[in-house]
This record gives structure tokens, C-alpha cells and sequence, in this order.
């Protein structure tokens, strides 16, 4: 899995340089909008909350746009949406299961910007459970590699508080666990005083499908387009890619 990892990470780094940066902004903010509805706008009380404005700022979203989604998120002030989670299933190019996971304040609409994007990328929708028994729900911690940092410091730091492994990922390191650890293993790393990127629940693959770079690129191709779309918050898909496809799909 570390192949997708890698891509998925490297790939968030451009975002916050390049022109989706607006793009990623809005997602983070209606991340954080959600979650201060769903259990209160105080992050100390709210541990999703506290993690969707951490990951917000790292990714250099405007202190006043935060403060503003939390307060329309928690009622304080009018105008917040009311987003429901809608999870699609489907296929992309070379069988590669793909689960979609939508925000979105008008089902129709999500559903049709999810079909168009799927057929115009060599992706087919699938029925529900088709695709979904592929992904295990796990909490993911993303820590970049700084100082001295080993992955032993890591796994020691995080081992007690329930993480299972700690990937190498070039430029980071990913912690996973299982999704109800995931606040233990992010509390376990601010204690020991190492700085995380991101700590977020996600849906990781129990089996992968190896890509070569032309399969890469279609695959890339329709996640890409996918997560244009304003309604998908976070897209999923069981693809592996080694370092030499990922250059060769980068070049």
C-alpha cells in the first residue's frame, strides 16, 4: 500500500502550491463546518473538530476563513449548509475499485457530478457493497520526517496508544491504526513532542492492484477528476504504484 500512500501524499503537497489550492480550501472548510455541527465548536471538546482545524492550517487555510466555518458549523452564526455523507461505489480502469465519499448539501447533484466524472474517465458506476467489503476503516497519522525523527522513535512514541504499523513513505512517515485509536495515536505523538502533518479516518485496501505508468495515468486521470467535482470530499481506491511508475507518470 505504501505505492498509493506516497502518491496520495505527494500529490496533497502540489495542491497546496498549485491552482486547486481554492479547491482544497473549500474541502477543508466544510470539513470543519461538519464537524463543529455534529459535536459542538469547541475543539478541546470536540477531538474531529480540533483535527479538521490542525490539518486546515497546515494547509495554509486562512485563520479568519476557520474561525468563520466553526461558528456557522456550530450555529453561532446563520448560513451553514446542512451536508450529508454519501459514500458511491464504482470501477475505474483496469478493475481498480473506487469508493467515492461525498459532502454535499443536494444529493442529486452529487450523484450526477460523481456518474459524469466516472464515464468520461473509463470508470463505471457499481451497486452498493460491490466495492465497499475491499476497505478496512483505519485512522491514518502523517508525520513528516524532521531532525533525527527514526521510525523506531515513532513506533515507540505511538505502540501503547494502539498503532499497528508505521510506513516509510520517502518524505514522511504514516501511522495506522485502527480508526477508534486514531485520537489516542494523535494525542500519544503531541506528548512525546512530534509534529504531524495530518491525523484523519480513511478507508485503506485489504487488497491492492499493481499499475504500469499508462494504467497509472488513466487511473490518476479519473481520481483527479473526481475530486474536482465540489461535492467529493475524499476518494479511495485499491491501485498500488511502485517508486519507478510513480517517476515515470511524475516525468
Amino acid at each position: 500500500m505504501s505505492g498509493h500512500s506516497k502518491w496520495a501524499t505527494t500529490k496533497h503537497k502540489k495542491a497546496v502550491i498549485d491552482a486547486r489550492r481554492g479547491k482544497m480550501f473549500a474541502k477543508l472548510i466544510k470539513n470543519i463546518e461538519v464537524a463543529a455541527r455534529t459535536g459542538g465548536g469547541d475543539p478541546d471538546g470536540n477531538p474531529t473538530l480540533y483535527d479538521a482545524i490542525q490539518k486546515a492550517k497546515k494547509s495554509s487555510v486562512p485563520n479568519d476563513n476557520i474561525d468563520r466555518a466553526v461558528k456557522r458549523g456550530s450555529g453561532a452564526d446563520a448560513g451553514g449548509a446542512d451536508y450529508q455523507t454519501i459514500t458511491y461505489e464504482g470501477y475505474g480502469p483496469n478493475g481498480v475499485a473506487v469508493l467515492i465519499e461525498c459532502l454535499t448539501d443536494n444529493r442529486n447533484r452529487a450523484a450526477t457530478e460523481v456518474r459524469t466524472a466516472m464515464t468520461r474517465n473509463g470508470g463505471a458506476m457499481a451497486d452498493p457493497g460491490s466495492v465497499a467489503y475491499l476497505f478496512t476503516r483505519k485512522g491514518v497519522v502523517i508525520v513528516p520526517k524532521a531532525g533525527d525523527l527514526t521510525e523506531d522513535d515513532l513506533l515507540l512514541a505511538v505502540l501503547d496508544a494502539g498503532a499497528e504499523e508505521v510506513n516509510d513513505l520517502g518524505e514522511s512517515f504514516e501511522v495506522v491504526s485502527e480508526a477508534g485509536d486514531l485520537i489516542p495515536v494523535r494525542t500519544a505523538l503531541q506528548e512525546a513532542g512530534i509534529d504531524y502533518d495530518s491525523a484523519d479516518p480513511t478507508f485503506l485496501p485489504s487488497m491492492s492492484v499493481p499499475l504500469d505508468a499508462e494504467a497509472a495515468k488513466k487511473v490518476f486521470r479519473l481520481i483527479d477528476a473526481l475530486e474536482d467535482s465540489d461535492e467529493v470530499q475524499n476518494v479511495y481506491a485499491n491501485f498500488d504504484v511502485s517508486d519507478e511508475v510513480l517517476e515515470e507518470v511524475n516525468a
